[in-house]
């Protein structure tokens, strides 16, 4: 670790110490992985192309005790996500922290135009997936969407606080958003992010932008609470400084 409580290699003891969920109600982490011009993927459209050992077990640790993943429809376009399970003392660790089994993942769409064909739907997941829609969807595909998912429809057209309370309304209270742009955008722009942990990593890819859409609130400020380099990637984390938490998140850290 560079920056952060202590400096030195961080091992896998470590990485659970610096991504501790903070205590509290409801906590939102987004998790951004950007080049060094600002792509959020390779030429082949997914972050895989641009990702690495050491990031994949950043968002594997943060992912941990995490009660959902939070993603928009074109995220899972293009990334066919994978059923989400967790290893078996992954598992038990859950569960004496009252969580279900792994996280459950939760997409974001309106149009509810999504790949069913996917294994994410083939019921291979640990916890049956979670659909957020609006209510003014289709009703044939709101129907189809209800063979393969649990679905909900959040109040007005997914506006972030009310697409927030859908899933704190289903106890899922730990929040990890993995993108893709509009979503984080929406997010951020609502002040809604308690937590950013982005990623950097050594490559150039052709350009990109991690986070689309226009400023739509006063800037959010952040603290930066660590810095970890490994195999060229940098791993940031920054805390949201909220007027109510003088002395910051970092220092409530639980589990």
């Amino acid at each position: 670790m560079l920056v952060g409580p202590w400096t030195g290699p961080v091992d896998a003891r470590g990485l659970a110490r610096a991504y501790a969920w903070p205590a509290g109600s409801t906590w939102l982490r987004a998790m951004m992985l950007t080049t060094l011009d600002g792509a959020s993927a390779g030429p082949d459209g997914r972050s895989r192309s641009i990702s690495g050992p050491s990031d994949r077990a950043v968002l594997a640790e943060v992912r941990r005790l995490a009660d959902v993943v939070l993603i928009g429809a074109g995220t899972l376009r293009a990334e066919h996500y994978a059923p989400i399970r967790a290893d078996a003392a992954a598992v038990d660790e859950r569960r004496s922290h009252g969580l279900a089994d792994a996280p459950v993942l939760a997409v974001v769409s309106a149009s509810l135009d999504l790949p069913w064909e996917d294994a994410l739907f083939a019921g291979e997941a640990a916890v049956r997936p979670l659909v957020v829609t609006s209510p003014g969807a289709d009703r044939d595909r709101l129907e189809r969407a209800r063979e393969h998912a649990d679905v909900v429809v959040a109040g007005g057209a997914l506006e972030p606080d009310a697409l927030l309370e859908a899933l704190h309304g289903r106890g899922l209270r730990r929040v990890v958003c993995e993108g893709g742009p509009r979503l984080l955008a929406a997010l951020t722009g609502a002040g809604l992010v308690d937590e950013a942990d982005i990623t950097l990593a050594p490559l150039f890819v052709g350009g990109g932008q991690i986070v689309t859409g226009h400023p739509t609130h006063a800037p959010t400020a952040f603290h930066l609470a660590h810095v970890i380099e490994s195999d060229g990637f940098l791993f940031t984390r920054f805390v949201a400084r909220r007027p109510a938490d003088a002395a910051g998140p970092a220092a409530q850290a639980s589990v």
